[in-house]
């Protein structure tokens, strides 16, 4: 398939309904609402194909953006390649969800996710913290440095009350994740929850929120949960 093909058939498959739900969370147009589910026959069509890809993601639309990363070939991309596809991200569904998800398919994952955390820019340290939520999540435990691993942890701790919004989320959910999916840190990361706590973000607005990081993890663990792996990253 080519792009126009492919740009076809996601205005095809586009439904208002999940057009305003992207909305709602930031995406801007154009976007036509795809389920991510709807993109499963088209995407085993294709397979991988990183030319194809690149051209979807350039067009800017949230729909064809997003399904870039379901064919991209991370072992093509470079770090330049990356860092081109985060500063187009102009949401965090885009740079958390696309961006952060493919990158953790790459070897220079971690590389890359550590210059992002420190940046300073709020959606790339989203996706950074988020690229290690999705390696944990994945990934053996053997293929990680408890020690640094441990130094993320401390960093959470000093810096999510200051941290921007979007990355008090997914800083949060690092903790969590290192709690549930690696398991030599399961006491440290949970610790590390009730420390920070409690964390709003939103605050003074109406969409105001408590983190509940760690009766989250508590909640994993009761359900049995703990060092879960997924198979797949991608849908």
């Amino acid at each position: 398939m080519n792009l126009e093909e492919v740009m076809r058939e996601l205005e095809e498959l586009g439904k208002e309904r999940s057009k305003k739900m992207y909305m709602s969370n930031g995406a801007c147009e154009p976007v036509f609402g795809v389920a991510t589910g709807a993109m499963k026959p088209m995407s085993k069509k294709i397979r991988k194909d990183q030319e194809l890809a690149e051209q979807l993601y350039a067009t800017g639309n949230y729909d064809a953006m997003y399904f870039a990363g379901v064919i991209a070939d991370p072992a093509r991309m470079t770090e330049a390649d990356f860092e081109r596809w985060i500063d187009a991200a102009y949401f965090y569904m885009i740079s958390d969800f696309v961006v952060a998800v493919t990158l953790s398919e790459s070897d220079i994952a971690q590389t890359v996710a550590d210059k992002w955390i420190a940046s300073g820019d709020e959606l790339k340290q989203s996706a950074g913290w988020s690229c290690y939520c999705w390696l944990l999540g994945t990934r053996k435990d053997e293929e990680f440095e408890a020690k640094k691993l441990d130094g993320l942890l401390d960093l959470v701790l000093k810096t999510i009350h200051a941290a921007p919004e979007r990355a008090q989320y997914s800083m949060a959910n690092f903790v969590y994740t290192t709690a549930v999916s690696y398991g030599p840190l399961h006491e440290r990361a949970l610790a590390t929850a009730e420390a920070m706590a409690p964390v709003e973000v939103g605050q003074g607005t109406p969409k105001s929120k408590v983190l509940q990081t760690s009766e989250n993890i508590r909640k994993a663990a009761d359900r049995g949960r703990i060092v879960f792996k997924r198979k797949h990253v991608r849908c």
